[in-house]
């Protein structure tokens, strides 16, 4: 199903909280657009590359009014690949959300909206996507976002340590690493971490601890989305 000018492919709304970023714990209304032009090795939102049911933003908002949280988290796929995603991110904000966007980095990020908390990955090596990385966006990034890279192995975290150097994130902007879900162990990233006496964020994918393998998904069985995949 095509969504027209002034609707959004929406994978799943759900109420849930906050897995991943500074804001892991809260939380949150999780809306997951449908659609991404990347197909990173060890993705785990495959389910959002198609589907999706087609909604307008204020349908979009009517759904997530009754679930009594104060944030929202906009994430894919690839949110931005959408044209109407930043009309949901300011309509959002306009509601009085803390709102929240997960991207790829693989879109310029400077047309979102002012107030939008950017959570933008730099793919690492292992994705097989790191070439897709817009280097601007790094250029862009301040006090209120994070960078996130996903480490799946030393590689990774060498090639990590270089960007944020490069780019000089630390005291700029929120800097996560993240190791791959079943993949890296988390205590393994942290000693490198601490070894390296770079100031990133150990970022745990929290959900999947909490909630087990289905991850954000867990917390409500059905979809609120009619028709929704995933």
């Amino acid at each position: 199903m095509a969504a027209t000018a002034t609707e959004l492919l929406i994978t799943e709304i759900r109420r849930t909280f906050a897995g991943e970023s500074s804001r892991a714990g809260l939380p949150c209304a999780l809306i997951r657009l449908t659609g991404c032009p990347l197909r990173c090795r060890w993705c785990d939102s495959q389910h959002a590359y198609t589907g999706g049911t087609a909604l307008t933003v204020a349908e979009v908002l009517a759904l997530i009014a009754g679930f009594g949280v104060r944030r929202a988290l906009v994430t894919g796929g690839e949110p931005l690949e959408q044209a109407g995603c930043r009309e949901l991110l300011q309509a959002l904000l306009d509601a009085g959300y803390e709102t929240l966007l997960e991207t790829s980095g693989a879109i310029d990020i400077a047309t979102v909206p002012v107030g939008v908390r950017r959570i933008v990955d730099v793919k690492t090596p292992s994705s097989g996507e790191s070439q897709r990385m817009v280097a601007t966006n790094l250029d862009q990034v301040g006090p209120g976002d994070e960078v996130k890279l996903v480490i799946a192995d030393r590689a990774d975290f060498d090639f990590a340590l270089a960007v944020v150097a490069r780019a000089r994130l630390v005291g700029r902007c929120e800097v996560l690493f993240s190791p791959v879900h079943g993949c890296l162990d988390a205590a393994e990233l942290a000693r490198w971490i601490l070894d390296a006496g770079v100031d990133a964020r150990l970022n745990v994918q929290l959900h999947k601890l909490v909630l087990g393998p289905a991850g954000d998904t867990a917390l409500d069985p059905a979809s609120p989305v009619p028709g929704a995949t995933g």
